[in-house]
């Protein structure tokens, strides 16, 4: 779906894939709808979380 991605993308990157904006990406991270991990205080998203995401997303519409 997103193989133009690297394996671990950033919030800037799933902002972009996403097409929101980088608070709701935030916000997303801090909710834990969206999974990732901290390294120091850059968040790291695993390209297959927001595959996951995307897919239950879909399903609750």
């Amino acid at each position: 779906m997103f193989n133009h991605y690297q394996d671990i993308m950033d919030v800037y990157d799933v902002a972009e894939a996403l097409c929101i904006g980088k608070n709701r990406v935030y916000e997303l991270l801090g909710n834990g709808t969206l999974k990732g991990f901290r390294i120091g205080r850059i968040w790291k998203i695993p390209r297959a979380a927001v595959e996951d995401y995307i897919l239950t997303q879909s399903r609750l519409i």
